[in-house]
């Protein structure tokens, strides 16, 4: 395939996204926000067609379902029902990958989505929720997309307020081991991480085209694991950019990252 020469910071985001998706085969999987939703759909339709997806209510997906306003034409393609009991059946048995964007991490990658500031009866604002966090994050495959990689986001001390279960072993439910936590990637409008490095320590694995380390590291609250000679996160192939115009016709994807640069900024 050929490699694109010009894409959005938003396009390239979605290509490393959707690489988290690649090895999981026959699992379900739920990106929550514009930037994982597209991605989960573009590994669908590219290199894991055994990727299951719901339309975020009651049906199996064939097909991932194109963003926004479909045409009183549009037929989507139900492959079969998926009530709630089948969900928690693939989320109880680790058969479910979700990718979403919490609004603190920090060095455990432990998650804040509830609150920010204050004390927990009082808090200075309020946000979603942990909701089914928790339990989701113990239970299966978690990955995470950060469209503002800053000190505000990867937090230096220990998140607000934990909605996630990370490499902490301080706050591992009873009966469970750090083998249990499973964080496979985290993707910025920097570069792509995970928790591989030494005691889980959050490892940087790609840097995005015109980043630097020192850039990553200034805007990361923690120590990194930094490997020396650092690969350059993939552009875009042409076909994936046809793909995620199709599967975004309204280009919901150019409002996701402030002022949506060119994915190459060097």
């Amino acid at each position: 395939m050929t490699a694109a020469t010009e894409y959005t910071l938003a396009e390239l985001c979605i290509v490393a996204c959707a690489e988290a998706f690649r090895d999981d085969g026959e699992k379900l999987a739920t990106g929550i926000g514009v930037v994982p939703r597209l991605a989960a759909s573009l590994a669908m339709k590219t290199f894991n067609p055994d990727m299951m997806m719901t339309d975020s209510e009651a049906f199996m997906l064939s097909e991932p379902n194109p963003l926004g306003d479909r045409g009183a034409d549009f037929v989507q393609k139900n492959e079969s029902w998926m009530g709630f009991s089948r969900i928690f059946d693939n989320v109880w048995g680790r058969k479910r990958h979700a990718m979403l964007g919490p609004t603190q991490i920090d060095r455990f990658g432990q998650t804040n989505t509830s609150a920010l500031g204050g004390t927990y009866e009082q808090p200075k604002v309020m946000m979603l929720g942990a909701r089914g966090f928790p339990g989701n994050s113990i239970s299966h495959r978690n990955s995470f997309f950060v469209p503002s990689h800053n000190t505000r986001v990867f937090i230096e001390g220990e998140c607000d307020y934990v909605s996630s279960i990370g490499y902490n072993p301080a706050r591992l439910p009873k009966g469970h081991s750090l083998e249990d936590v499973d964080i496979h990637r985290i993707v910025t409008d920097l570069c792509v991480m995970d928790f591989g490095g030494p005691d889980h320590q959050l490892r940087v694995l790609s840097l995005h085209p015109g980043v630097t380390a020192e850039q990553v590291k200034e805007n990361t609250g923690f120590e990194l694991c930094m490997p020396e000679n650092l690969p350059t996160t993939a552009a875009p192939t042409v076909e994936q950019l046809e793909i995620i115009a199709g599967l975004d016709p309204h280009n919901q994807r150019a409002y996701q990252i402030k002022d949506n640069p060119p994915g190459n900024r060097g």
